[in-house]
């Protein structure tokens, strides 16, 4: 029953019992304002029962709207979770790349630390973030690990081929804790005398000592070859050769690739020498250079 119709109702018993009181007033003038109050009540307990289911009615479509609002609010955070994991793995990315590019470029400790809190400060005081913003500066972060990424990958990429291309030249003594025992160019015939032209360096060693490589190459040639007793050549695949002779023992073969400081064979004493001893030359483009200038200190005893 709406509260229309229930006021209706109420309004005809109204005046239904008044011309009741009206005729029997001045006989039961009790019974009539008890009838008068007894309807108030009726009245105004029907009223009070609609306002209830009222505010019912309206505490429920609240309830429904919030929760509304938190299932989407929920859904932004959710979203902004997923943002946030998608930028920690490409800042984890650009750390590892950084860190990478530290070794490459051998920079000093402490020049690139990426484990070093960023310094920030500011005087202003803080103020509500709207959520927009909020999702726009993620996008920004975003575009701008995008573009380093691609830089320190270009980056990354120049250092490679430089330290390949260092590697890939004579850079350091084939043997260890060496010493020059006869330079490059003229000098006397340790054995019949008379003026020779030397093609390498000999460098003293023992019987057995390590000869390694001094850049990264491919093994060209193992074996024996005319006054050179076992012979290496290593080709560093830039126009640079390399050749180790003399050795008492080779333990590499042909086609091996071989990494700069990695062992090739063992000093000796064979072919046309006069004690153990590693005989090396550098080649260039099938032209002899005086090894001095590749070998760094070691070159200049």
């Amino acid at each position: 029953m709406t509260l229309h119709s229930i006021s209706v109702h109420a309004l005809s018993t109204l005046h239904s019992l008044g011309q009741r009181l009206h005729v029997r007033l001045a006989q039961k003038p009790i019974s009539a304002s008890i009838v008068l109050i007894g309807t108030g009540l009726v009245l105004g307990g029907a009223l009070n029962a609609t306002s209830v289911d009222r505010l019912q009615q309206q505490v429920a479509g609240q309830e429904l709207a919030l929760e509304s609002t938190r299932r989407e609010a929920q859904r932004e955070v959710n979203a902004l979770a997923a943002r946030m994991g998608e930028l920690q793995a490409q800042a984890n990315r650009l750390n590892a790349l950084g860190d990478r590019l530290t070794r490459i470029a051998k920079l000093g400790d402490g020049e690139f630390d990426f484990d070093k809190p960023i310094g920030l400060g500011g005087a202003e005081p803080s103020q509500d973030m709207p959520a927009r913003q909020l999702v726009d500066g993620l996008d920004g972060v975003d575009t701008q690990f995008a573009s380093a990424g691609r830089q320190l990958s270009v980056l990354e990429a120049l250092l490679f081929d430089r330290e390949l291309e260092r590697n890939s030249v004579p850079s350091r003594s084939p043997v260890a804790s060496s010493f020059v025992t006869s330079g490059y160019g003229g000098r006397a015939d340790p054995f019949g005398g008379g003026r020779q032209f030397h093609k390498g360096i000999d460098f003293d060693a023992n019987t057995g000592d390590k000869v390694m490589t001094v850049a990264d190459g491919v093994v060209s040639f193992s074996g024996v070859r005319s006054g050179y007793g076992n012979v290496v050549e290593v080709d560093h695949g830039n126009g640079f050769v390399t050749r180790y002779a003399h050795n008492s023992r080779n333990v590499v073969k042909v086609g091996d690739l071989v990494r700069v400081g990695q062992e090739i064979a063992k000093a000796g004493s064979t072919g046309r020498s006069t004690g153990a001893h590693v005989h090396f030359e550098v080649w260039e483009n099938g032209r002899v250079h005086n090894p001095r200038k590749f070998l760094g200190e070691i070159g200049r005893q």
